[in-house]
This record gives C-alpha cells, sequence and structure tokens, in this order.
C-alpha cells in the first residue's frame, strides 16, 4: 500500500483494506512565481539530467513571456480550493496540503508541517494522469527521499490510482471536445481534423512503461464520445538532444503536413496535460497557434479539464476508494483499473529528463 509500491513481483496490486487517513498531499511538479525565480527554478530542475543548456534557455524564455510566472501554481492552488469545498460538501473531513517537486512550497517542507500538524498516514494526489517515470515513479522516489529528509515521525504514504481511464477524467474531456468543434459551423464541423497531444518522452522511456497504451485509450475513448473516428495522437515540448529518439510525431509537424493535405481547420486537444500551465500555453496556445497562423490553419485549443466538478467529483471518489472495503473501481474502456499500487518494475527510468 506504501508510497514505495509492490515489494515483490507476485505482491498484489489492489488494496483490498478499508484505511484511514489524517489528510490529502496534491503533489505537482512546481513553478516559478516571478522573474526572480526562473532561473533557480530550472537550475533544479535540470540537476543531474542531460538537458541542454540551450533548452533550458528556451524554456526561460517560455516563462519570462508570461512575466516569470507559471500558471501551474495558482491552478493547483484553485484546485485544491475545489476539493475542500467538495470535500465539506460531502462530509469528507480531511485536510489538503500542496507540495512540489521542483519549487515552493517543496515537498519536503510540506511532508514536515504535515508532521507537525500530527498527520500520521495520507493519500497522495499527482498531477499527471497517464504513468511514466517523470509523471509516476519519480513522484515516489521524490516523497521517500523528502520523508527521509524530514526524519523519523513523518507520514506514511499512499498514491492514488492513475486516473486515464476513469469517467471523471474522460466524460469532462469529451465535453471540452465537443466545445471545441461547436466553435465551427455544422456543416464544416465533421471534416475537422482532430488532433490529441501530449507531452513527448524518449522513446527508451516510453518502452518502460503504459504511457503510449494509456494515451491511445484515453484518445479512442474521448473520440468516441465526440462522435469522432478519426483522429491523431502526436507530441510536442520535445527537450532532449537531436541523437535522443523521443515520441513522434511533433505537433508542428503535424500541423504543416495536415495543412499541406487541405485541411483548413483543426481541433487540438491536450489529452496528456490536467490544466493549462506552460506547455499549454506557450507550447500550443503561443507556438502552434503562431505556426498554424502563419501555414493558414485554422487552430482551435480544446480547454484541459481543470476544475471541472466531474473531475473534483473523481478525485474525492479516489479517496474514498482507498477508505473502503473491496471497492468499486470505475474505468471506461478495456484495459480495466489502473492498480492501487504500483508493481514493482513499473515506469522504470530510462533516458535523461526533462523541464517543463
Amino acid at each position: 500500500m506504501s508510497i514505495r509500491g509492490a515489494l515483490t513481483p507476485d505482491a498484489p496490486l489492489f488494496d483490498e483494506v478499508a484505511r484511514r487517513y489524517d489528510a490529502l498531499l496534491v503533489m505537482s511538479f512546481g513553478g516559478p512565481e516571478g522573474p526572480g525565480d526562473v532561473a533557480p527554478f530550472l537550475s533544479r530542475v535540470a540537476a543531474g539530467l542531460n538537458i541542454p543548456a540551450e533548452r533550458l534557455a528556451v524554456v526561460a524564455d517560455h516563462y519570462h513571456h508570461f512575466g516569470g510566472v507559471s500558471p501551474l501554481n495558482g491552478q493547483n492552488r484553485a484546485l485544491i480550493a475545489a476539493l475542500r469545498d467538495d470535500f465539506a460538501a460531502h462530509g469528507l473531513d480531511l485536510p489538503i496540503y500542496l507540495g512540489n517537486r521542483n519549487w515552493h512550497p517543496l515537498v519536503a517542507d510540506t511532508i514536515g508541517k504535515m508532521r507537525a500538524d500530527g498527520v500520521r498516514r495520507a493519500l497522495v494526489f499527482v498531477t499527471s494522469v497517464f504513468s511514466s517515470y517523470s509523471g509516476c515513479r519519480q513522484y515516489r522516489e521524490d516523497i521517500l527521499r523528502a520523508s527521509e529528509e524530514v526524519g523519523e515521525g513523518a507520514p506514511l504514504f499512499d498514491k492514488l490510482r492513475v486516473f486515464y481511464n476513469h469517467p471523471g477524467f474522460i466524460e469532462p474531456m469529451i465535453e471540452r471536445t465537443r466545445e471545441a468543434l461547436a466553435g465551427f459551423a455544422p456543416e464544416a464541423r465533421a471534416s475537422v481534423p482532430v488532433v490529441f497531444t501530449a507531452h513527448s518522452v524518449p522513446v527508451a522511456v516510453a518502452r518502460r512503461s503504459d504511457y503510449v497504451a494509456q494515451l491511445e485509450e484515453a484518445c479512442r475513448l474521448v473520440a468516441a464520445g465526440a462522435g469522432r473516428a478519426d483522429y491523431r495522437l502526436v507530441y510536442q515540448s520535445r527537450s532532449g538532444p537531436p541523437q535522443m529518439p523521443w515520441l513522434e510525431p511533433d505537433i508542428l509537424d503535424h500541423l504543416r503536413e495536415i495543412r499541406a493535405g487541405g485541411a483548413e481547420r483543426v481541433v487540438v486537444v491536450p489529452i496528456g496535460f490536467m490544466s493549462d500551465h506552460m506547455e499549454v500555453l506557450f507550447d500550443l496556445d503561443t507556438e502552434a497557434r503562431r505556426v498554424a497562423g502563419e501555414i493558414g490553419l485554422s487552430l482551435v485549443r480544446a480547454r484541459t479539464v481543470g476544475t471541472h466538478p466531474a473531475f473534483v467529483a473523481m478525485i474525492r471518489e479516489l479517496v474514498l476508494e482507498r477508505m473502503t472495503a473491496r471497492p468499486e473501481r470505475r474505468f471506461l474502456g478495456t484495459r480495466g483499473p489502473a492498480p492501487d499500487i504500483c508493481p514493482l518494475d513499473c515506469c522504470l527510468r530510462g533516458e535523461a529528463g526533462r523541464p517543463r
């Protein structure tokens, strides 16, 4: 049940025991909150990783384009506010904390506060929809490292399961996709290409997780719900050296390809992202929109799930799963629910990481 995951290859992956928890930790990537934070934030992100200096300079420019402020922390605070309201409305008395991997409030500081507040066992909601090293296992490693730093009395943590195929994520994304398509005239709507996008990762990393399979399932479910049989999954925001293979095709290349094929309009659905943070606001709303304008392609970007009420309710549902014996675990599609307890060999580290 712990954040360490399964301890043996044949260990159970679902926790059927009703457990008591003292708090929920929302754990995220973190981001700068002013121009002076950008350089130290990126230095922290890049520590020990083979990230080209040129890529770090480009990412710094992205943040400075928005005044040196990442929207991510604000979006996480909005999510926590919505969760507190939802918990209160449903009689769930569980304090909620925010801890980040790379910027304040850092997870070690948050865990220290949780210990001081008397928290002994807590659940963790990670703000990544899909399983990968940087989206799942690395967060678990960060919590273990931070707990060791805090020392004796640090809470025990259990991570909520991945929710890429949960109705509380898929159904709001169907709604967002339909909303984006509704921006086009009815007679043109059926011919508008629908392009799903997610963060690219090195091919070697993707092979050691279910990242691509989960993305493909989520795209299939959302496209079907939106009444679209034709769609494409593409990738964005790669940051590794040119000689390292990353997942493709790139969104910018794909936009040029569909325009060359005669498309005049496109709907881009950022399926891989929970909220409209930097990689959505810059890589899609700024860079992809600029390229689309240059080639004469009308681009509409679907909203991310954000604080959609069904998504907020889903998080409460995931919390209650871990507090209930033999719970119902809702999911859509054919892959079944993701496990409560990460398998021993899941999402192992591949090559190089990246800033976001």
